[in-house]
């Protein structure tokens, strides 16, 4: 493939639609006799419903229905599990029974004409308990700690205890991360719709082909029975992976109204309604040589989940190659709550592991008295050492290379407490960022109009990064015409498929799938000319024509060319249509296949008050071949204030006497705004990875958020000479 969109810093195709407000998310769809509903959660911890009184509810005015487990139908709940679905246990099976599993979870939903109705009936619903005691602290939890599954057990190489006992120096602590919630701008909603058996749902969704065939096994139907439409997404960061309950919800109460019903979660329900980043209790014991060389590493891991699924999280992954070292061993462990389900969020497992693998290698960087950049490049692998497969590319030493210098790292003086900027403590530090190439079966359809014009189609989703627009990029140069004659679509679970928008696959994947389908359709379109008697191109040998700007020409003469459109026109102005698909291949066994990066952070911390502030903080990163540098570089920037808010500001607070979250709102859960984060820059290391994909691309979505915790972490312990090992980092962590 070449042309001129792909590598071009191109705006948002839809981003004029995004500030016009022309682009519809799922609340904002309008189907006839629209009806709303709201939630009515619990408020224990967990225990037994005794009784609930919704006569008040249902006698005020405009108010249609109250459905509670006293009268919701008994759905079948057939199992459905998908790739990103916990490996065990039962999803919530949500107005089914009489158990309060969580603080927060739904009891009852009111159906109204409106939804200041339906808010107010909510309110008048009065639901009795029998309440138990729930257990919800992490740390004081005395259950049986449950053993992760497939790829997440526990790994070993070597004989890291024994390695450790004999050792010049260990470094040997604990870490700890705290509960994080998604907060994305656009709050979860879902608008459901019967027609006889068949349900569309408009949704707030990063898996629309997903969450149609779980809603499906929820009600007992053919997958091809529900339709999913979502073709904007404002931000989600895992939290749609999955269809949560209010989905259900939404539909049960669409179909017992007889009409269409919306529900849109409060920004408080979103805290108990979708999942999110847990807490993990970390520990590291890293031993080295006095040269530097890692001989060592113990890491073990243990983090919450809810009683009636396992989720799991990736977070042993980087501890068994991430660094060269002959003797590992992680252990991982659940431990089983009184709180609802977990799930993905932005660089999940890896950005927990790196906090605690990064944090320990600074440590052990200050005690050998080595530049903590030299102490990484010495122990650089030469290939993955967890699967002795080589990496497909690996340009770590590069992004540190080209990081330090654009960073200024070589004036770094690495005593601690050793700069100031009048009451400011100024300190730098450093950390490894690295997430997985993930790549998936994907398909898509491509169709060329009579007027030149292209339609692109896959059921794939666009939560912010610019699917839209780095898919036309892809398109544009496969066929030989300007961005502007591309339409792509998404977000409708009837398109071909694709798979999850998470886990930075969607460039890879569908992007791979979108390039076959548009290379065969040129292919189509040329095919048709050579052949066409009336064509300047006919007899020509199809390897050696061309397409670019809309024109099919011969290369070495430009006499010899048409358009796309003249050649349709004298076809009758047919349509060309084409299918293209992605299928990862034996690439995924033969290489070992990751983005990296080399995050540098800043920090100025006030030696009176503790106030921690991120003055700079720099990315460099390999993520193959760049798409869109623009939208390349807006993600970077995502990802980072992500991590400045993982590393000072992020923290669910659980009331551990009854299992409430405290601060569930945005005025008191803190997330960065921009006097947060004053100069954050990214860089991207050129090169494809044509190991990985046929783009070459690698994602860039998850790494850019794995390694700036640590970086800032160590930046304080530089600036201040104290050691921060449970995030976030607060005023109370360094008075």
């Amino acid at each position: 493939m070449s042309g001129t969109s792909v590598g071009a810093s191109l705006s948002r195709v839809d981003g004029r639609a995004k500030v016009t407000g022309a682009a519809t998310y799922a609340a904002e769809f309008a189907p006839p006799q629209l009806a709303h509903a709201v939630i009515v959660t619990s408020t224990v911890g967990l225990g037994t419903i005794t009784g609930i009184d919704d006569r008040a509810a249902r006698a005020h005015r405009g108010v249609i229905d109250v459905v509670s487990h006293l009268n919701a139908p008994r759905l079948p709940y057939r199992d459905f599990r998908t790739s990103i679905d916990p490996p065990v246990g039962e999803r919530l099976h949500v107005l089914q029974d009489d158990r309060v599993r969580f603080f927060g979870q739904p009891v009852a939903v009111v159906v109204a004409e409106t939804l200041e109705a339906a808010q107010h009936a909510a309110d008048l619903v009065t639901v009795s308990y029998d309440a138990g005691t729930p257990s919800t602290d992490l740390e004081t939890s005395t259950a049986t700690p449950l053993v992760p599954s497939g790829t997440q057990g526990d790994y070993a190489r070597g004989d890291a205890d024994a390695a450790l006992e004999t050792a010049h120096t260990v470094i040997d602590e604990r870490y700890r991360v705290a509960r994080e919630n998604h907060n994305p701008m656009e709050l979860h909603a879902t608008i459901a719709q019967w027609e006889g058996e068949k349900l569309t749902l408009w949704d707030k969704a990063q898996w629309v082909q997903s969450t149609a065939s779980q809603i499906a096994s929820v009600f007992g139907l053919t997958p091809d029975a529900v339709r999913v439409i979502s073709p904007f997404v404002g931000g989600a960061f895992g939290s749609a992976l999955r269809a949560w309950p209010h989905v259900t919800l939404a539909a049960l109460a669409a179909r017992r109204a007889g009409r269409p019903v919306k529900l849109v979660l409060t920004r408080k329900q979103m805290y108990s309604g979708t999942g999110y980043r847990a807490a993990v209790d970390q520990r590291v014991a890293l031993a080295g040589d006095r040269t530097g060389r890692i001989t060592a590493l113990i890491h073990e891991a243990r983090a919450e989940t809810s009683r009636y699924e396992q989720h799991e999280d990736a977070v042993l992954e980087l501890s068994r190659f991430l660094y060269s070292m002959p003797n590992v061993r992680a252990r991982y462990r659940l431990t089983p709550l009184d709180v609802h389900t977990p799930t993905f969020s932005r660089g999940p497992g890896r950005a927990t592991a790196a906090f605690a693998i990064e944090s320990a290698l600074d440590e052990l960087a200050y005690e050998l008295g080595i530049d903590p950049i030299e102490l990484r490049m010495r122990n650089e692998p030469a290939h993955d050492e967890s699967t002795g497969r080589p990496f497909s590319t690996r340009r770590l030493r590069e992004c540190y290379r080209v990081g330090a210098e654009r960073f200024g790292w070589e004036r770094r003086d690495p005593r601690v407490r050793s700069l100031r900027d009048g009451h400011w403590l100024l300190g730098t530090g450093v950390a490894t960022a690295c997430y997985h190439t993930l790549r998936s079966r994907a398909e898509t359809t491509a169709r060329m109009d009579a007027d030149g014009s292209v339609i692109v189609s896959s059921a794939t989703s666009d939560m912010g990064p610019g699917t839209y627009t780095a898919m036309s990029q892809v398109a544009s140069d496969a066929l030989g015409v300007t961005i502007g004659q591309i339409q792509f679509r998404l977000g409708d679970s009837t398109l071909p498929l694709s798979p999850s928008h998470g886990g930075s696959q969607t460039m890879a994947s569908v992007g791979s799938a979108v390039q076959d389908a548009c290379n065969t359709l040129r292919q189509s379109a040329i095919a048709l000319a050579v052949g066409d008697p009336g064509s300047p191109l006919h007899g020509a040998d199809p390897a050696k024509i061309r397409a670019h700007n809309g024109r099919l020409f011969l290369g070495g003469r430009p006499d010899r060319s048409e358009t796309y459109r003249e050649l349709l026109h004298r076809h009758g102005g047919n349509k060309l249509t084409a299918t293209g698909s992605y299928t990862p291949g034996d690439e995924v066994s033969r290489y070992s296949t990751y983005a990296y990066g080399a995050v540098f952070a800043e920090v100025a911390v006030d030696a009176s008050l503790g106030l921690v502030r991120v003055r700079r903080l720099l990315g460099c990163f390999d993520a193959g071949r760049i798409i869109s540098p623009k939208l390349a570089h807006s993600q970077a920037i995502g990802g980072m204030v992500g991590g400045v808010g993982m590393a000072l500001l992020e923290h669910t607070v659980t009331d551990h006497r009854d299992g409430r979250l405290v601060n569930a709102n945005m005025a008191d859960y803190l997330v960065p705004v921009n006097a947060d984060v004053p100069d954050v820059d990214a860089v991207y290391i050129d090169g494809s990875d044509d190991e990985a994909d046929p783009l070459g691309a690698k994602g860039l979505g998850e790494v850019t958020i794995v390694g700036v915790a640590p970086a800032i972490a160590n930046a304080v312990h530089h600036a201040t000479g104290r050691r921060v090992r449970d995030l976030p980092i607060t005023v109370e962590s360094l008075l």
